[in-house]
């Protein structure tokens, strides 16, 4: 009998260790881990760096509230904003409580310019959490299933149709646009080149500000510190998590402007948010993926992998579309697809499916021969379907 409450159905292994980008279980079999726990351990598992600062800051200091000053937090604030050129942090403990700051930051906004409700255009088939806010923020009825009543100041709208936005600039209550860079949960999709800009020129023409989550897509994981960073825009509000953290529970809401003068003293926190632990741990793997030039990496084996499934995969009818934008891989198929999900674990692989997609978070630091063994296996699988 399991204690555990059943909203997971977890596959049956059980992990005991890691070491860079496999896993052993505890049967001793190793796995090539090519989800990164969800894009979160981006340097792998067990790095030594990262697991000397945790042991080193174990022995000093974990929390204290943040009643009083924390020179850790401090430093990654600075860190954090001048990478993407923001001028306030907040720190949580995830990417929902990231995302439901940058939700009251849009409610402080709304307020002062007089928007008694006001509303957040979010993109259908995204994803932003779980928690109520963040729930209805999502586009996805089947995430929504059974939760009503939904907070409903949230208009969903068409994701990459710029058009879409154009047709709300009328409507006064209109405080925000939120979205996703990539669509991760969706099955990773990648708006047209120019999508992000056009949004933020509305926004910009409309007095709206820009969240752009960027819980998955942020922290090298697309080839850039942030995705956004291939448009050469800097958004009002930037939510991180994930592989922030590689696996130390963290969140940051960024914002720039006026937009980060709006949590004053009183009007949100966190008890665990940006503790002494954490802090010191993000900052040890912004420092690795700058000085271990981990981005050069993550666009070389990018190309490379998605070279290789274009190749193996090209003369295959039940693949629709490759999509890639740094390490995040999609694979759409046209038929279901889940069986597969079993099938790699068998072989030794970790991925995940998203509707008829296949989706590869791998660990940034892959190389290539790890990279050759999840193409390989895949492409097997793919073709005996």
């Amino acid at each position: 009998m399991s204690y555990l409450m059943p909203n997971y159905a977890p596959l049956a292994v059980t992990f005991v260790k890691g070491d860079g980008c496999n896993l052993i279980d505890d049967k001793g079999d190793i796995y090539l881990d090519a989800l990164s726990g969800v894009a979160v351990t981006g340097l792998g598992h067990a790095h030594p760096k990262i697991s000397k600062v945790i042991q080193s800051q174990s022995q000093k200091l974990l929390h204290t509230s943040n009643w009083y000053q924390i020179q850790h937090q401090e430093t990654l604030a600075e860190t954090l904003c001048k990478l993407a050129n923001m001028d306030g942090a907040f720190f949580c403990n995830s990417g929902a409580e990231a995302n439901e700051a940058a939700i009251k930051i849009t409610r402080l906004h709304a307020h002062a310019n007089q928007i008694d409700n006001p509303i957040i255009l979010t993109a259908k088939q995204g994803f932003h959490g779980r928690t109520m806010a963040t729930l209805s923020a999502t586009g996805n009825s089947k995430v929504q299933a059974g939760f009503s009543p939904l907070v409903s100041e949230f208009i969903h709208i068409n994701f990459n149709d710029i058009e879409a936005i154009q047709a709300y600039e009328n409507n006064p209550q209109i405080s925000a646009v939120m979205l996703e860079p990539i669509q991760g949960e969706s099955g990773v999709i990648v708006p047209d080149d120019n999508y992000l800009n056009q949004v933020q020129d509305i926004c910009h023409k409309n007095n709206w500000l820009l969240i752009l989550d960027e819980v998955q897509t942020g922290i090298a994981r697309t080839g850039k510190m942030f995705a956004h960073q291939y448009n050469q825009i800097t958004p009002d509000v930037l939510t991180l998590a994930k592989g922030l953290g590689n696996g130390v529970p963290i969140g940051a809401c960024l914002a720039k402007g006026k937009a980060a003068k709006l949590l004053t003293p009183g009007t949100h926190g966190s008890t665990f948010g940006g503790n002494p632990l954490v802090c010191r741990v993000a900052l040890e793997v912004l420092d690795i993926i700058i000085q271990d030039n981990i981005l050069h990496n993550v666009n070389l084996m990018s190309d490379y992998i998605t070279a290789r499934f274009t190749d193996q995969l090209k003369n295959v009818d039940s693949v629709l579309q490759i999509r890639s934008k740094g390490l995040m891989i999609g694979i759409e198929l046209n038929k279901d697809c889940s069986q597969l999900l079993q099938q790699a674990l068998d072989k030794k692989i970790l991925i995940n499916i998203t509707g008829r997609t296949i989706r590869l978070l791998p660990p940034l630091i892959i190389n290539k021969e790890q990279a050759n063994k999840i193409v390989d296996t895949i492409c097997q699988l793919v073709k005996e379907l």
